[in-house]
């Protein structure tokens, strides 16, 4: 059976983000509840409190909840309308598909004075001659009952038949109380006998479903082989008979004419909650323990496992000198579900406890490792150094070699270039001054002089003037 604990409050309030001093509306349905506790201690501005389909027996400890607007205790065990004077603010009550038979107890609703709505529809007292009357004349300040508003005129003729009608519903109440106390006794006498037959059953030899039996106790050796051949078989017709009988329980106890009162309620709860816990130990029995995947073999050897069947590339980046993992993990998975093992010579990644594996061709550096996730598709990439020396440092020894050989390869041509520039006295007997020509020097167009125009041999007319400045 539930019971109100403060986990299970702040279960049903996060949308006050799990704090259960302000909160203002709860919903408490369905949850077996069988006794309203704690909540006006923890929850003192309610407004809206949900309560239907419980097992609630008594309206208790929900005076203090001042600010209370809203109330429902619809299909409970709830026999009469008490404590409810400290609700100052409650507006509507709904009490529908209850065991309410005193009638008379209604009258406790006349101190809430903002009382709108009132539900007593599927109760015995909503059979009672006179019912709406009687509510109409003693909750004034009521406008709307069973759902149908409550009209003046309606109001008026019910007060003037208002004796009349009381006396009614008292003759009704005390023949609904009579026969309620019978109910109650016919109840428990029921549950005693069904607690002794049980008892019974618990006492009585072979209960645990093993068959004991001396039938061939004076000569064991005999039928000692026959008696093991036979006791799976006798084991599996004891589990059908108790099946077949489990079945036949069930369908007598759901054919069986009951009245609709509390008692018969907590009954069928009673019922079905025991149905469940059979249920739950053999499935428990059933259930086998997977056992755990195997990553890594005794002899050591690296299996690859893909158990969240991801996809995934593994790129060997040479450039770098380092092996690249992208593994497609789910893009709106939280990355707290993700665990990442780098290994010298494996990598895993755990998702949402799933392994996966990769073995890797070749050995790699785990603390230099880096892992990132994307934001737009949310893939992992995982980047692993190598071990040992980078590709441009395998070379540099090779670079130092070439260089030595093509220096001494250099200095040969040069002495081979200086013996060619040395005169050879066999064909030169002195040296040859005609071809030997002075470099012009490269000077800037700043600092070159003009050229100066000389006369020409070949125009002897020429008459040079100093004063006529030269032509550029």
């Amino acid at each position: 059976m539930g019971r109100i604990t403060e986990d299970l409050i702040r279960r049903n309030a996060e949308h006050n983000e799990c704090v259960i001093f302000s909160l203002e509306e709860l919903s408490l349905h369905q949850q077996e509840i069988e006794r309203l506790e704690h909540i006006d201690k923890w929850c003192r501005d309610l407004k809206i409190l949900y309560l239907q389909n419980n097992l609630i027996a008594k309206i208790e400890n929900v005076s203090k909840l001042k600010k209370l607007e809203y109330l429902n205790l619809a299909l409970n065990n709830i026999e009469r309308i008490e404590n409810l004077e400290g609700c100052e603010w409650l507006t509507k009550l709904d009490l529908t598909v209850n065991f309410i038979g005193e009638l008379s107890s209604i009258k406790t609703l006349t101190h809430n004075i903002h009382l709108r709505e009132l539900f007593l529809v599927g109760n015995p007292c909503a059979d009672f001659d006179g019912y709406r009357e009687f509510v109409v004349v003693t909750l004034q300040q009521l406008k709307w009952l069973d759902g149908k508003e409550i009209e003046r005129s309606e109001r008026i003729q019910a007060l003037q038949n208002y004796a009349a009608v009381e006396q009614q519903i008292r003759e009704q109440e005390k023949a609904y109380c009579l026969r309620r106390a019978k109910e109650k006794e016919e109840a428990q006498r029921k549950l005693e006998e069904e607690n002794e037959s049980e008892d019974k059953k618990k006492s009585s030899p072979g209960f645990d479903g093993d068959c004991y039996t001396d039938i061939h106790a004076d000569c064991p050796s005999a039928m000692e082989n026959k008696d093991h051949l036979q006791v799976p078989e006798t084991q599996e017709q004891q589990h059908s008979t108790k099946k077949s009988d489990e079945i036949e329980d069930d369908l007598a106890f759901w054919n069986k004419p009951s009245l609709f009162t509390p008692e018969s309620r907590l009954e069928t709860l009673r019922h079905m909650e025991k149905q469940r816990k059979a249920q739950d130990k053999l499935s428990e029995k059933k259930k086998r323990v997977k056992p755990p995947r195997t990553l890594i073999t005794e002899d050591g050897k690296v299996l690859n496992v893909n158990e969240a069947k991801l996809d995934f590339s593994l790129k060997d980046d040479e450039k770098h000198n380092q092996i690249i993992l992208d593994l497609a993990v789910y893009r709106y998975m939280d990355t707290s579900l993700i665990e990442v093992d780098v290994q010298p010579t494996y990598v895993r990644v755990m998702v949402k406890g799933k392994p996966f594996q990769l073995a890797l061709s070749a050995e790699v550096q785990p603390d230099s490792s880096s892992a990132k996730r994307s934001q737009t598709t949310g893939h992992l990439l995982i980047c692993m150094p190598k071990v040992g020396e980078m590709i441009t440092g395998q070379q540099t020894p090779m670079s130092v070699k070439t260089a030595s050989e093509s220096s001494k390869e250099q200095t040969k041509p040069r002495r081979k270039q200086v013996e060619r520039l040395e005169v050879d006295p066999s064909k030169h007997s002195c040296p040859d001054v005609s071809t030997i020509v002075q470099e012009r020097k490269h000077k800037p167009k700043r600092m070159e002089s003009q050229p100066q125009v000389e006369p020409s041999e070949a125009e002897p007319d020429f008459d040079d003037n100093p004063e006529v400045p030269p032509l550029i």
